[in-house]
Order: structure tokens, then C-alpha cells, then sequence
């Protein structure tokens, strides 16, 4: 789905999107989204990124494995004592 994006810019940009939209025939949509992705891959390629670093995040925790899943276990028997009342 779409979202609405609102942001303020220069006159000489939007006139630019506009040529390049007419030229390329595509619509301003189109150009902003394709720019966007482009500028990211160009900044991408000087940076090594850790896929690795980034997505296993989450278990790089100062408590035990065990601390943990108690944790959780009384939060779950806390919500479910709160449900019968």
C-alpha cells in the first residue's frame, strides 16, 4: 500500500522530476521511487554491511538464555491470571 509523503523542495527539483518523468515517460512517482533506490544502492556499495550484525541483534543480551525464558514464562502466566479475573 501507498503511503503519503510530504516533504518541502526545491522548485528547480520538482521541475526536474517533471522533465524526467516527461522524457522517460514514466510518472514523478516512478522517478522519486527509482532515485531513492538507486541512492541507496551507490551509498550501499562504499559500506560493508553485516547482514549478520544487524539482524542477529536481538540475542546479544546481557542476561542468561535461562533468564529469558523465565522472564517470559511469568509474563505469559501474569497475562493469563489477569484474563480469568
Amino acid at each position: 500500500m501507498d503511503k503519503v509523503f510530504s516533504a518541502r523542495v526545491d522548485e528547480s527539483t520538482l521541475a526536474r522530476i517533471g522533465v524526467l518523468a516527461r522524457e522517460l515517460g514514466k510518472t514523478k512517482k516512478q522517478i522519486i521511487e527509482e532515485a531513492i533506490h538507486l541512492y541507496g544502492e551507490k551509498v550501499a556499495e562504499g559500506r560493508s554491511l553485516d547482514i549478520l550484525e544487524h539482524t542477529f541483534g536481538a540475542w546479544k543480551r546481557s542476561e542468561s538464555p535461562e533468564e529469558t525464558v523465565e522472564k517470559a514464562r511469568k509474563t505469559f502466566r501474569e497475562s493469563m491470571t489477569r484474563a480469568r479475573r
